[in-house]
């Protein structure tokens, strides 16, 4: 059995990567370093590895990296897609990062970054997605939410090592519910019994209206339709504010979700801040249903 949080520290943002048997999580940085890394056997037990990206691109300021993922490529490579603010223009952009392991160090040696809409409020959040086909994908949000314009969360097809984007994006949602609030973001798209579901979070990240919400589609370009259900995680007593979560299979073989959650009275506070949760995710007639946020003893994985 497990009891929630299953990391007490701060750890927001978590994108997480399976290699062989063991979980690699990375966050959003903090006092361990650009981007924290954790690694864990159950997706419950997690131990510090400290930072796998030490140093940003040329093309970014260090400081304010957020929301990394990785993906391993079929040459074996990992890339590591992350979001630091852009010295050129001053926003936040999307980055890519390369290593020879799950644990880095992970090196950008781009003088540019991969996306940076700099006229929608700059580019956050991104997530890869590879296909059954072995086709690769880059799922992310503009920042609009930063310059009072809408926000979209976008698709656009990678090339095979990951390092540059092919085609042109295209919009899979915008943020036109109540719920959503001025923002969605922290889009992950995944493949479950040969439908693509888009899990996204909603609302302000540091109040209690912060969610989590799908979205069904037809590819992982889209198009795609946002559940009525929605939002499928929200706020209970023990978790304030869950969200920017990553829907991974366990060691079980079934649907599990890790998210990042505030707990009571310390919204918007670095100590503890954002603490790492874990739920089981069911499948009832191809909608996802998320069993919490719990707070009581539950089984391992």
């Amino acid at each position: 059995m497990f009891t929630n949080p299953v990391y007490q520290s701060n750890f927001p943002d978590p994108g997480v990567i399976r290699v062989a048997d063991t979980y690699y999580a990375y966050g959003t940085n903090g006092p361990h370093g650009n981007i924290p890394l954790l690694s864990s056997p159950d997706l419950v037990h997690w131990t510090e590895h400290g930072d796998a990206l030490p140093s940003v691109g040329s093309w970014a300021e260090t400081g304010n990296t957020w929301a990394p993922e990785a993906v391993r490529t079929t040459s074996g490579t990992f890339v590591l897609y992350y979001t630091a603010r852009s010295t050129a223009t001053n926003v936040q952009c999307i980055g890519r990062a390369v290593a020879h392991d799950p644990t880095g160090p992970f090196v950008d040696e781009s003088a540019h970054p991969l996306v940076c809409q700099a006229a929608l409020g700059g580019s956050i959040d991104a997530s890869p997605f590879t296909d059954a086909d072995g086709s690769l994908y880059l799922h992310w949000k503009n920042d609009g939410n930063a310059i009072g314009r809408p926000t979209h969360l976008y698709a656009q097809r990678l090339a095979p090592d990951g390092l540059t984007l092919t085609g042109e994006p295209v919009v899979l949602l915008t943020n036109d519910k109540p719920w959503q609030g001025h923002v969605i973001e922290a889009p992950q798209m995944i493949r479950h019994d040969g439908r693509y579901v888009l899990f996204y979070s909603g609302n302000a990240f540091d109040t209690d209206a912060y969610a989590v919400g799908y979205a069904a589609c037809d590819t992982p370009m889209g198009p795609c339709r946002d559940a009525p259900e929605n939002p499928i995680l929200k706020t209970v007593p023990a978790a304030h504010g869950p969200g920017h979560c990553y829907v991974i299979e366990g060691p079980d073989g079934k649907t599990w979700m890790l998210y990042h959650a505030w707990p009571p009275g310390a919204i918007g506070s670095e100590v503890p801040g954002r603490l790492l949760w874990l739920d089981r995710v069911d499948w009832v007639d191809g909608r996802p249903v998320v069993h919490g946020p719990t707070a009581t003893p539950q089984p391992l994985p």
